[in-house]
Formats: C-alpha cells, sequence, structure tokens
C-alpha cells in the first residue's frame, strides 16, 4: 500500500531520474562541443588525449543509466522499496565522492555546489523517506 512517504519518494526519484537521464545527450556530443564547453567553464584547453573522451561519454552513460534504474525504481516504489533505500545511500556516498574530486580536480565553485552536494541531499532525503515509510 502506497503511502506519503512511497509517493514523496516517487516523486523525487521521478524528479532526479529525468534530470540523470538527460546526460543521454552528452554521451553523443561532438568533441568540438565538448573543448568549447570546457573552455567557457574556465577550464583552459581540453586535452586531445583520448582517454578524456572516453571518460567523459563513459561517465555519461554511467548517469543515463543510473538515471533509468532511478526511473524505474520510480514505476514502483512498494515493490523496490528495499532499493529505495539502496539509491539513498549510494547517492550519499556518490554525492560525497563527487565533492571530493571535483575540490581536488579543482573544478570551479559553482560546478561543485551543483554536481556533489544535491546528491547528497537527495540521498540524505530518500533514506529518511525510507526510514519513516518502513515504520508503517
Amino acid at each position: 500500500m502506497l503511502n506519503k512517504y512511497h509517493v514523496y519518494a516517487m516523486w523525487l526519484l521521478r524528479l532526479t531520474g529525468l534530470l540523470i537521464s538527460l546526460s543521454l545527450l552528452a554521451i553523443f556530443l561532438p568533441k568540438e562541443w565538448m573543448a568549447e564547453i570546457h573552455s567557457d567553464l574556465g577550464l583552459s584547453e581540453l586535452s586531445p588525449a583520448p582517454i578524456v573522451e572516453y571518460l567523459a561519454r563513459s561517465l555519461s552513460a554511467m548517469y543515463f543509466a543510473h538515471g533509468v534504474l532511478v526511473l524505474t525504481v520510480s514505476t514502483d516504489v512498494t515493490r523496490y522499496w528495499p532499493i529505495v533505500g539502496v539509491i539513498g545511500v549510494l547517492n550519499v556516498f556518490l554525492g560525497a565522492v563527487f565533492t571530493w574530486v571535483d575540490l581536488v580536480a579543482p573544478m570551479p565553485w559553482f560546478w561543485t555546489l551543483a554536481e556533489g552536494p544535491p546528491v547528497v541531499i537527495v540521498g540524505a532525503i530518500l533514506i529518511w523517506l525510507w526510514f519513516k515509510a518502513s515504520k508503517y
């Protein structure tokens, strides 16, 4: 049975899954566009090394795969409720890693604030909703 915590989790999963799935577009972004965006962000010239393009496209594909999984879980949160808790924990972990990587890299402050912390917050909310709903 769906309670209010399930409904909140469902909508949060749908929103984040949809946003993350948009990374599909970045997989096919022309390399010239990647270089231009990189430069526009103030990150100097994009390295022409093949590993850079490989990592950018692979990471975009992983984001997309994660987004599709999150969207799938959102279609039946009561059935997949144990996975909702796992997604929450993984988001907190990934958000912390993203923040650390952004700081070590170092990425611009606006990039760091827009990437890791929101993932941690979504994860923490999902964990909170998971615990609240599990009491029913």
